[in-house]
């Protein structure tokens, strides 16, 4: 099946981060799979990617629900809530129950739908016993959705490379890199059934394991620049994203310039 638009919808999952462009912007999975279904299209495919960093499931259905359906892409990309069950309230049931009547929507309007399983972080990021359980609820719930409504379900969580190989993240722990980001494109592309640069699952050899004292100054670097100010946004009520806008607002040709947030 050839596809004319494609919109993504979500957080910084779907931004990109942290696989940067050189003018500091991130491309991320949803433009490499935007790039490679527009061959396929031809010049009149679109795409748009309104995810923003920090978003919640109910921002993310607020601001860019609308709008997706209003560009009616005959492809949608679903990915949010990640950001949820970090919070100390967090009630993964209601989550579902949102994403599940989200889903609906846009598959009324005949376009195919994207989801996904939330890869496994519970390696490298501390306080696992509380979110765990709760990513565990998510994913069950996403998983149940996409074969209710017929949606492709990609599955991070049952590949082991993003569990085993810290190289598939970036510095911060909890965003892709450059290769895990490529590694979820040719998920995405072998679900759609379109051929896919095999290198893109190739998986870097990961490094060798750390000396447990050189770990633990590792791990007070990542706190003091990582989770400290992740801690102080939260405590002030701030986001990440709330100066960003969506790099790519609207459906157009890849190959016009895109806005940039």
């Amino acid at each position: 099946m050839t596809w004319r638009g494609f919109v993504a919808m979500g957080d910084s999952f779907t931004e990109g981060m942290d696989d940067g462009y050189p003018d500091g912007t991130y491309r991320g999975w949803a433009d490499l799979v935007a790039a490679r279904l527009a061959v396929e299209a031809g010049p009149d495919f679109g795409y748009a990617n309104l995810a923003i960093r920090g978003r919640l499931l109910e921002g993310v259905i607020t601001e860019q629900l609308e709008p997706t359906l209003a560009m009616r892409p005959d492809l949608v990309s679903f990915a949010a809530g990640g950001n949820d069950v970090l919070r100390r309230k967090a009630d993964p049931a209601a989550l579902i129950a949102r994403v599940d009547g989200v889903i609906e929507r846009i598959r009324a309007t005949g376009a195919d739908v994207l989801m996904f399983r939330f890869a496994d972080v519970s390696t490298h990021l501390p306080g696992q016993r509380i979110y765990g359980p709760r990513v565990a609820v998510l994913n069950q719930g996403v998983g149940e959705i996409a074969e209710r409504h017929g949606a492709h379900l990609i599955d991070l969580f049952a590949d082991d490379a993003f569990r085993r190989n810290p190289v598939m993240w970036s510095t911060d722990r909890i965003h892709l890199s450059a290769a895990g980001h490529r590694r979820v494109a040719a998920h995405v592309l072998t679900s759609l059934g379109v051929g896919v640069d095999e290198d893109w699952l190739l998986v870097p050899p990961a490094p060798a394991p750390t000396p447990w004292l050189l770990a633990r100054g590792a791990d007070l670097r990542w706190a003091g620049q990582h989770l400290a100010p992740w801690i102080k946004r939260r405590l002030q009520g701030k986001s990440s994203g709330d100066l960003i806008t969506a790099k790519r607002p609207t459906l157009e040709p890849i190959a016009r310039p895109s806005s940039r947030g």
